[in-house]
């Protein structure tokens, strides 16, 4: 199929209609609105349905209904309103409803400002709501990705029959580029466990409510079952060069994207620097980590956020390597020029024989400022 020039937003909304999404449930928000837009364009004219809610509660409540329907569904918001969705994606996963949430990230806490950051990744990695139970998280750093991923989000729903979300910042969500779509739509039709309103469906029942506790623990235990599963199987990353780089730069997302850069530039210089994007958030990517501990001498995370990234970082490395740190928040993004001083000045201290070219050197790089020198030593 030809491309077409969209936003990340809109690609969204296309690439799940494909996936076989014929409904869509929120509440409009910065800088996620215009998935809402989309899904009330586009929905009606498939045959779906595009319903505003009255908040974020009501609207993953609705999805709740739909996906226990065997219909294929999703929402679409930002910080502040995947808060208030948390006690309903906690329903969802515990009742083992399949749904697609995607979240376009902004800054916090509270309500911050409507620029992106990356500070979300806590509450949406690690399972913001009520229990034991993990979402599948994917993070793209692309319009193209923002389509393919939600395309296997809904795959992924599917399959381990669980909430998947789509994690992107401001700026991937806003941004236009050309994508390409899969040219076949998939027909979903209503799974076998699902409450369809019909006789042969009436004995299905779904809920997440267990009051004896030792089938409590036997549905826990059979969820995380299913996390182990999934991630054996789906952990995924990017790497650039990173086989046999002695120092290997970590983002995902926007900030994926300047690295790529980053790493380029420092290879031409002359550094064996190399790249390592997660392209899942969870499960994490840990094995691709571990392989590359084989060589690499330092790891470097830049993220968007205070740390949030390098807690995982540092739990898949296990001490194995030293890991620094550079961030920036509050709706600034990473500057190119900055995070190439940080990788040089890292250069300089964990490989200290690095042989750099006259043009590219080092010590031709101005110092970070005082500003610029967002570090942590792990």
């Amino acid at each position: 199929m030809r491309k077409h020039l969209m936003k990340g937003n809109e690609a969204i909304v296309k690439s799940a209609i494909l996936a076989g999404c014929r409904a869509f449930y929120g509440y409009p928000i910065t800088p996620a609105s215009e998935i809402a837009e989309a899904a009330a364009e586009f929905m009606p004219k498939t045959g779906g349905v595009y319903v505003q809610a009255e908040s974020e509660v009501a609207a993953i409540n609705m999805l709740y209904g739909a996906a226990a329907a065997g219909v294929r569904a999703m929402t679409a918001s930002s910080g502040p309103g995947i808060s208030l969705m948390q006690e309903g994606i906690s329903y969802m996963a515990g009742a083992e409803l399949p749904c697609v949430i995607a979240d376009i990230t902004r800054s916090g806490p509270g309500l911050g400002n409507i620029a992106a950051e990356q500070g979300d990744y806590h509450q949406v990695v690690k399972g913001g709501g009520h229990g034991n139970y993990r979402t599948l998280v994917l993070a793209p750093h692309s319009v193209q990705e923002m389509a393919d991923l939600t395309t296997r989000a809904f795959h992924l729903a599917a399959r381990y029959r669980n909430p998947v979300v789509v994690m992107a910042d401001g700026f991937v969500g806003q941004m236009m580029e050309p994508v390409e779509f899969q040219e076949q739509a998939v027909e979903a039709p209503p799974p076998p466990w699902a409450v369809t309103g019909t006789a042969a469906t009436r004995p299905n029942l779904i809920s997440s409510l267990h009051l004896d506790c030792d089938e409590m623990e036997r549905h826990i235990r059979a969820l995380e079952e299913k996390y182990r599963r999934a991630q054996i199987h789906e952990a995924r990353a990017e790497l650039y060069h990173a086989d046999g780089a002695g120092i290997v730069l970590v983002g995902y997302g926007i900030v994926g994207r300047i690295l790529k850069a980053v790493t380029a530039e420092a290879r031409a210089a002359g550094l064996n620097a190399g790249l390592l994007r997660p392209i899942t958030l969870y499960p994490f990517p840990a094995a691709h980590f571990q392989r590359l501990a084989a060589h690499a001498r330092v790891f470097l995370v830049v993220e968007m956020s205070n740390g949030q990234l390098l807690e995982d970082v540092r739990l898949a490395l296990n001490g194995e390597r030293p890991v620094e740190f550079f961030n920036r928040m509050g709706g600034n993004v990473p500057g190119h020029e900055e995070v190439l001083r940080f990788v040089h000045e890292q250069a300089r201290r964990h490989l200290p024989g690095s042989s750099v070219s006259e043009h590219g050197s080092p010590g031709r790089l101005p110092a970070l400022t005082p500003d610029e020198e967002h570090l942590v030593d792990v």
